[in-house]
């Protein structure tokens, strides 16, 4: 869901000091290799899917219900389990939006919506039909980009902002969900609204999503009207006293969580340095970031192959699993002048800290 970005404004004096990644051609002997040396790799691996997404569900399910039972220092531990679990399996809506639903990944997508997507209140076609925006050439970085914000060129207190604003995401689906979608029903001037600036996991305020239609539409209500039976129920439940508040509060706070973690990784994952103008592959690739190994905590807060957003962006089709191989070797074929090195961070501080430098118009 957007964010409330709208009021954030473009620093000119930090978008002066930084560099215009636009100008940026790209490197054909990095494209060439990227290609050529992982070519091996694009195949996904079902098995490994369904056993991760499973898994990681499964777990953040059992660990919420003991943060919401457990005495003391247990349920603390069994809530910090069940927000990292449950991001791992949430996380899994970006391999959805690349993964070609059919073949042996036909029916993943329909997993991840009745292991996550609906119970949390984020269904694939949130995502489907926007990410893929984000990876077009002409649109990266642009105001056509859902998933772009010049966050480097704004004021330094949009960074906090920025994050604070999404430990409100839980609410605002439930609000989408339980009272949004119903209401849309029979109002066809909020059902517009509702899906136009209310139906996508997007952080550019200026996005508007066009309606679906086909079979996408069929997907999209018939998620839509699982989703919003569960809101429903959700709220009844909690309001009849059915549901403890308490253990909904808890809930709550794990989502919040949950979403402000995904918002921070959300912050790293590129130097958002673009003004607006068209970039090219290499450039785009620049502007975003990889964190790989010997760092360790990427693994928790930048899961399912999130750690490599860079590489990610060089080759959107590889599945998540391939990533760390395909970096080994790009790493070891090109040579230490390649832009491939420059994209590569040690770890969240360092990422934090050299955007908050650019909102200040420092490097």
């Amino acid at each position: 869901m957007a964010t409330a970005m709208s009021t954030l404004t473009i620093d000119a004096a930090a978008a002066r000091a930084l560099p215009v990644a636009a100008k940026v051609g790209d490197d054909k002997a990095m494209l060439r290799a990227a290609a050529e040396l992982t070519r091996d790799l694009i195949a996904p691996r079902p098995g490994l899917y369904w056993l991760d997404l499973g898994g990681s569900a499964a777990l953040g399910y059992l660990a919420l219900v003991g943060a919401t039972m457990l005495p003391g220092a247990l349920a603390w531990v069994a809530g910090v389990v069940a927000v990292l679990a449950l991001y791992r399996a949430m996380s899994f809506i970006h391999e959805i939006s690349h993964l070609k639903h059919a073949g042996p990944m036909r029916g993943f997508r329909r997993g991840f919506d009745a292991l996550v997507g609906v119970p949390m209140l984020i269904p694939s076609f949130m995502y489907e039909g926007v990410h893929n925006l984000h990876h077009a050439k002409t649109r990266y970085g642009t105001s056509q980009d859902p998933e772009y914000l010049p966050l480097a060129l704004m004021k330094p207190w949009t960074l906090p902002v920025f994050v604070a604003v999404s430990a409100l995401a839980p609410l605002g689906l439930l609000i989408r969900y339980g009272v949004l979608a119903p209401l849309s029903v029979v109002v066809p001037g909020l059902r517009r609204a509702v899906v136009e600036r209310y139906s996508a996991l997007a952080i550019n305020p200026g996005f508007r999503r066009r309606a679906p239609e086909g079979e996408a539409k069929r997907h999209w209500d018939r998620l839509e009207t699982a989703c919003a039976l569960w809101a429903m129920t959700l709220i009844a439940l909690v309001a009849t006293g059915t549901l403890p508040f308490r253990a909904f509060a808890i809930g709550f706070a794990i989502a919040s969580l949950v979403a402000v973690i995904n918002q921070v990784r959300t912050l790293v994952a590129h130097l958002w340095e673009n003004d607006g103008e068209p970039m090219s592959v290499t450039a785009q690739y620049l502007d975003s970031v990889n964190v790989p190994p010997p760092a360790l905590l990427p693994m928790l807060w930048a899961p399912v192959g999130l750690r490599y957003h860079a590489l990610h962006h060089l080759l959107p089709g590889l599945p998540y699993h391939a990533l760390g191989e395909a970096h080994r070797r790009l790493t070891a074929a090109l040579e230490a002048g390649s832009p491939f090195h420059q994209a590569s961070y040690a770890g969240l501080p360092h990422l934090v800290a050299k955007i908050g430098r650019s909102t200040l118009g420092l490097r």
